[in-house]
């Protein structure tokens, strides 16, 4: 008797197997698990509505989780273990780039397809990967669009980007200054500095002496916290500042000097996209709470992009009729621009990369709090522009 082709659901199959895994330790391990938490609370959703309809056969779904330890060769060893020891149908990529990368080539090699919830390496789709497909995140590229589309529909005229001597900050500033390049601005400074770096006040002065009315540094929390209490120590303010982690809870615990900072997030009550797939946020809030009533943290931006991940992928499933990886993959390419998931609009390329999923422009207003004020239509305040001066807050 000859074995069914991989991928191709046996008609007494009565789940559909998802590998991924998990950091347990590492530099990753906080952002992955809260990634994997929101998988769980997708499956936990699944199956709780009777599994994905598969060609008329409701089949459930177990999520099969090993550990990776945020190290990129274990990647790829525990990738293979389930492909073949675990037998897999599918799987969803690990946390990050790196750890992406190389479960790709592992994934690739056997023609499974993997759904990715956070690898934002532009470089990921430029390697020919027929199977890796971006259910949710945007590329590092596209990060900065709609604050710079902000910036020049508020009436910013010239940009000063700085960064952080690292990847992934390096890729924001490219991208920003693309970004500010295409909204009609002048891009009057673009320097970077070394890692470790705590004086930031030649930087800060270099920036308000170029005549930039736009200030977009792209670089970690540490950093950025330690730029805008130096800027209030020098009295030095921009129209518009904008800093990706602001919205972050650690961010935020500098109190009253994060006021009026325009960052980015997909997560967050003011942000309710229009759903047709999936859980709307407000009910993945309350599934989520009820699955996890004891999470050491609050579900963050992570958490959204994996679950929507889930949803998405719950759609290819249902679409191709199979979990075999062209069928996937071709189903991906269908839905492509018809599904809106909490995390935002799914709209992918033939290369699989993401190319909506916006994160929502969102500014800390006093007596407010943190309110989304672009994209137009997930705005729920007008944003404060310019942004007042140290002396007249």
């Amino acid at each position: 008797m000859l074995a069914s082709p991989a991928g191709v659901l046996a008609q007494s199959q009565d789940k559909i197997r998802i590998g991924m895994t998990v950091s347990s330790t590492g530099s990753f391990a906080l952002a992955s698990q809260s990634g994997v938490r929101g998988v769980e609370v997708w499956v936990d959703d699944v199956n709780r509505r009777g599994g994905i309809d598969v060609k008329g056969r409701k089949l459930k779904v177990e999520l099969v989780k090993l550990d990776d330890r945020s190290d990129k060769q274990m990647v790829t060893r525990v990738y293979e273990k389930l492909i073949v020891d675990d037998k897999v149908d599918l799987l969803m990529a690990p946390f990050g780039s790196t750890l992406t990368s190389a479960a790709a080539t592992v994934t690739e090699r056997f023609g499974k397809f993997m759904g990715v919830w956070s690898a934002a390496s532009d470089a990921l789709y430029q390697q020919g990967f027929k199977y890796v497909v971006s259910a949710t995140q945007m590329p590092v590229s596209a990060m900065p669009r709609a604050g710079m589309e902000l910036a020049g529909k508020l009436g910013g005229k010239k940009a000063a980007i700085v960064f952080s001597d690292e990847p992934f900050p390096a890729g924001l500033a490219d991208g920003a200054k693309v970004q500010a390049e295409k909204n009609g601005m002048q891009v009057v400074m673009f320097e970077k500095y070394p890692k470790g770096q705590k004086d930031f006040s030649t930087l800060l002065q270099k920036a308000k002496a170029s005549g930039a009315d736009v200030f977009f540094p792209t670089s970690y929390e540490g950093d950025l916290i330690s730029m805008v209490r130096q800027m209030k120590q020098l009295n030095l303010s921009f129209p518009f500042a904008f800093m990706v982690y602001a919205s972050t809870p650690q961010f935020q615990e500098i109190g009253k000097d994060a006021d009026f900072i325009y960052s980015h997030t997909n997560y967050h009550p003011s942000i309710n996209w229009k759903v047709n797939a999936g859980l709307t946020r407000e009910q993945f809030a309350k599934a989520y709470e009820a699955l996890f009533p004891k999470a050491e943290f609050p579900p963050d931006f992570q958490t959204a992009l994996a679950y929507g991940a889930g949803v998405v992928v719950e759609r290819l499933i249902a679409t191709a009729g199979s979990t075999e990886a062209v069928a996937l993959k071709k189903a991906a390419m269908d839905l492509s621009g018809k599904l809106v998931v909490m995390a935002g609009p799914y709209q992918i390329d033939e290369t699989g990369k993401q190319l909506q999923m916006p994160f929502p422009v969102v500014q800390n207003q006093p007596g407010k709090g943190m309110m989304a004020v672009y994209p137009f239509d997930v705005a729920n305040s007008k944003p404060v522009y310019p942004i007042p001066e140290w002396s007249k807050r």
